[in-house]
């Protein structure tokens, strides 16, 4: 077995935390190479990342190409994607072949991929814009809005939600269409079928796009989106209970403190 190690260097434990998982697979004499996010290689056939939610989704689109699984090792706030258990188990666990794995949808805009979402505004962010969404080259409807989300069901538990999107379960093969802050009361978020080709387009400016927060395309006026062929390969040591992720991540269903 080689192992790929990803790190995040504006992470500031990244390197107490490197060495720790250096150390772990010497003692069980796991042959390894460490990558830096911004320098990506496929070297090994499993993949460990110390970083946060933002760092596991750049590395899990890269290795998607592979099918290389990817496991995150917790170091950022929410930690979706990632595991809490003791570094020592998470690397017995990989070395024993006891973990699982789950395949997640992504979205593709040409050679773009993204495996939360794709956030389309105009290129003046100042004010709202006129934005016409078509699929399957129908016209569904227009939006005068702040922007659209296109997302995944990974996605649907982050910017998406915040903008009033549904909580969608990260296995599923469907998409979401979400405006953001629409100035009408009838703009509904739509759950659609993987398997439709989404296109979003304006008259009235130029599209600024931000993929999975991070690539942006930019001055475009049209955009086309549809599944991805490749699925990212997320890996967890244990059956991962979403319901209790999202109860224990986000305070689902916990009623508010009572400030007196």
């Amino acid at each position: 077995m080689k192992i790929n190690i990803v790190f995040n260097k504006k992470i500031p434990e990244y390197a107490e935390t490197l060495e720790k998982v250096e150390k772990e697979l010497e003692n069980f004499s796991i042959e390894y190479q460490a990558f830096d996010i911004a320098n990506l290689k496929n070297f090994g056939d499993f993949t460990i990342v110390l970083g946060g939610d933002g760092t596991i989704l750049r590395t899990a689109r890269f290795y998607s190409d592979f099918k290389t699984p990817v496991l995150g090792i917790n170091m950022g706030r929410l930690g979706f994607l990632s595991q809490p258990e003791d570094i020592h188990d998470i690397i017995k666990a990989i070395v024993e072949n006891k973990y699982y794995t789950e395949d997640r949808l992504m979205l593709c805009s040409g050679t773009h991929p993204a495996l939360n979402d794709f956030v389309i505004k105009g290129c003046n962010q100042s004010r709202s814009s006129k934005f016409y969404l078509e699929i399957n080259n129908e016209v569904v409807c227009n939006y005068i809005a702040d922007g659209i989300i296109i997302s995944t069901p990974t996605g649907s538990t982050a910017y998406c939600l915040s903008a009033g999107g549904p909580v969608l379960y990260p296995t599923l093969d469907s998409i979401v269409i979400v405006p953001v802050c629409p100035h009408t009361l009838n703009a509904r978020p739509l759950v659609v079928p993987s398997k439709e080709k989404i296109a979003v387009k304006t008259n009235d400016m130029l599209l600024s796009v931000s993929i999975d927060g991070y690539d942006t395309i930019k001055c475009i006026d049209k955009i086309s989106i549809e599944a991805s062929p490749q699925k990212a390969k997320l890996a967890f040591l244990n059956e991962r209970k979403f319901y209790s992720v999202i109860r224990n991540s986000l305070h689902w269903g916990v009623p508010p403190v009572n400030i007196a």
